[in-house]
Order: structure tokens, then sequence, then C-alpha cells
């Protein structure tokens, strides 16, 4: 029997690409082919009805006041069976997911951004659960931000004097500012650029993107689009870095990477360990 994988936050988008991927078996090859999709989701107050993965409405959902029947139901189905969980909810829940997930033995990926990142990584390492916690699951992206966090402790302050303007956009639904640009500026920082979050420009409104940015009419409800241009105060050097998204697959395909991750280290015995994508991506 495979492991079970409870996917919250269905139905958004994320998590149904995520739970209808786990659910064809069919991610490049049979290594995920042992992950089953749990019948159970946490979701919003406002989801009553069973939600449709594929062509069946076989997902029953968890309220907020009904989560502790529910996990309580959920454990007594899959008794003696592993169950791994991803969250793709909202930032507003981040932290009181990652306690839940603690408190009833859940180990989890985090694939929602925001929420206080500090405590939460805190909260896994006082639990008997094991974490892989992510501003961004496209693993190639990933191994680009590994490339400027080694550029930026190798060498410090090699762009001092240096400009820079960061732009990012995505759909008109993610609410905070993308994971990913707040990571990059940190690296550009210690690069020797001065530069503040706030100062990051973001995009959701779907008619600016199209027309000033140029994303594709399909892609403007999910793509993330990221720019870096890096200036000399005097104009004459300019580095410019972007890396663009369109649809939401490649962050589906690092979210089962990253499943892929946390069974392992599920089943090495491992507990109170926060991972982030760079682990899964070493396969450490």
């Amino acid at each position: 029997m495979g492991t079970k994988v409870m996917v919250n936050g269905l139905p958004g988008k994320m998590a149904i690409e995520v739970a209808g991927l786990i659910k064809s078996g069919r991610y490049f090859s049979d290594k995920y082919c042992g992950f089953d999709l749990a019948g159970y989701s946490l979701t919003s107050s406002d989801q009553t009805e069973g939600i449709a993965v594929g062509a069946s409405r076989d997902v029953e959902p968890i309220r907020p006041d009904q989560r502790e029947d529910g996990i309580r139901r959920l454990k007594e189905v899959y008794e003696g069976r592993t169950v791994l969980s991803v969250d793709y909810t909202t930032p507003e829940a981040v932290n009181g997911n990652a306690d839940f997930y603690c408190r009833h033995g859940l180990p989890f990926v985090m694939g929602t951004t925001g929420g206080d990142r500090a405590a939460l990584e805190a909260r896994v390492r006082d639990s008997d659960v094991v974490a892989v916690v992510a501003p961004n699951m496209a693993k190639q992206i990933v191994a680009l931000q590994a490339m400027f966090a080694y550029a930026a402790m190798t060498f410090p302050g090699a762009f001092e004097g240096y400009t820079l303007e960061v732009q990012e956009s995505h759909q008109a639904g993610k609410k905070d500012t993308s994971g990913t640009a707040k990571a990059m500026v940190g690296y550009f920082n210690e690069l020797g650029v001065p530069f503040v979050i706030e100062d990051i420009i973001k995009y959701r409104d779907p008619v600016v993107q199209e027309r000033l940015i140029g994303v594709p009419k399909k892609h403007l409800g999910g793509h993330g689009w990221h720019g870096y241009v890096l200036n000399t105060g005097h104009g004459d050097v300019e580095f410019c870095f972007k890396h663009n998204v369109n649809g939401r697959r490649v962050y589906a395909e690092g979210t089962l990477d990253a499943l892929r991750f946390l069974q392992k280290k599920v089943e090495a015995g491992e507990k109170g360990k926060v991972y982030s994508m760079i682990d899964v991506l070493k396969g450490e």
C-alpha cells in the first residue's frame, strides 16, 4: 500500500495541480507510484461539498471547525499507513496549519508562502515531525538561487556601488510578495547592493501584466515572472537576470520531489528537522 498524501488548500489551483499529479500517477516514471491521494483536505470554512480532483468529487473537505474530528477520521481510515501533508493554503494560515501538523504528527511540505517563517521552523524543531519548507518549489529556480547564495557568501560586496530594480508578477490571487524575490534581495544585499523588500515592484493587474510586461493571456491566471536589473551609478554597466514561469506544473513536479525526499526522512525515523528545496536538490 502506498503512502497517503493529504493535499491541503483544495480546490485552490496550486493544490489541484499537485493533487491531480498525484492521482494520475504519471509523473515522469514510476518513482512516485507509491503516492496515493488522501480523501481529505484542510479547506476554508465555505467549502461544503466534496472536492473533485479529476472526474469525481472524492475528497472530503475538513473545515476549520471540523479539524479535530476530521483528523481523527483520517487516522482511523489510514491506520498503519504513512500520511504526508502538502500545504497550499493562504499566507494567513501558514503558522496555524504548521502547528496543527506538528500536534498531530503529520510530516509536511509547506509550499505556501508568507507567515512567520522563523516561528514555523522553530515549531517543527520542537516537534516530532520533519518538514520541507520552501518559498519556491521549482527545482531549477531553487538551483539558480543556490548559485546566488554561493556568490553572496564567496564574493561579498562584489556589486558594491550598483543599484537594483526588482520586479515580480504573479496571478491576481497571490496576496503576498514573492518569497523568491525576497530571498534574491537578501543575496544582492550581501553582494553589496542596498535594497529593501518594500521597493520590489509587484504586478497583480492582468491588464498591466499582459500589455506592459508581456505575460501571455492564457497564463495570466497562473504564472511567476521575476526580473532583476543591476546598474552602476553612472549607467555604463548593466546586469539583467530573469526567470519566467507560465503555469504551475513545474512547482507541482518540485513538490512531488519534496514529498519523495520527505518520505525518505520519515522512513529513516527523523524528527524535529526542517529541510529546504536545496536539501531536496542535494538529496541529503
